[in-house]
């Protein structure tokens, strides 16, 4: 009876000194709870981010984001100059550059999106101000190059223009855009 005791004594403290060396061992950084990073109003980046959690913008990014399997937002502060990779874009900030998305891309009432749009699903609110071409072939060439690993279709992306209807092309200066056959690509004299 009394050696049962010392017995159960000694185990608790052996379980008490390994509780201790278990909780100061190092552990990863926690992820947010909701899986999601995000890119505050004072924050610049020039680059490229890639990921495997959602991403909200709310500062400067320039270069490109890959985020395939995942959520990019640029929020109402967002001032993004990039190419976007991503499962699904949602774009209430300024864009410049190329939106690609395998599922779809939002364009909210307060967004102003230059470039061009590539996605199977694409929503347009009122209000929004958009400048460039949309691509929602969910079997095109756009899609099933971004999403299989080859080369980057970016800038294909940007430099034609798809839609027999669009006269806008890129969008970007010094483009053929809005030309006929015969005067694209011809050098321009004054």
């Amino acid at each position: 009876m009394f050696n049962k005791r010392e017995q159960q004594e000694s185990e608790a403290v052996a379980g008490a000194s390994r509780s201790t060396e278990t909780a100061s061992a190092p552990r990863p950084a926690p992820r947010s709870s909701n899986g999601t990073a995000m890119i505050g109003p004072s924050i610049d980046v020039d680059g490229k981010l890639r990921g495997d959690e959602d991403l909200v913008i709310e500062g400067k990014v320039k270069g490109t984001v890959e985020l395939k399997n995942n959520s990019v937002t640029i929020g109402n502060q967002g001032d993004v100059a990039a190419d976007i990779y991503a499962h699904s874009i949602y774009v209430d900030g300024r864009m410049d550059g190329n939106l690609i998305a395998s599922e779809q891309v939002v364009i909210r009432k307060s967004a102003r999106v230059k470039g061009s749009i590539a996605a199977p699903r694409v929503s347009l609110e009122d209000g929004a101000q958009f400048n460039g071409s949309i691509d929602m072939d969910a079997k095109g060439e756009t899609l099933s190059k971004a999403f299989s690993g080859q080369k980057s279709a970016a800038s294909s992306a940007g430099a034609k223009s798809e839609s027999p209807h669009s006269d806008t092309g890129s969008g970007k200066p010094g483009s053929d855009a809005g030309k006929s056959g015969s005067e694209a690509g011809k050098p321009v004299s004054h």
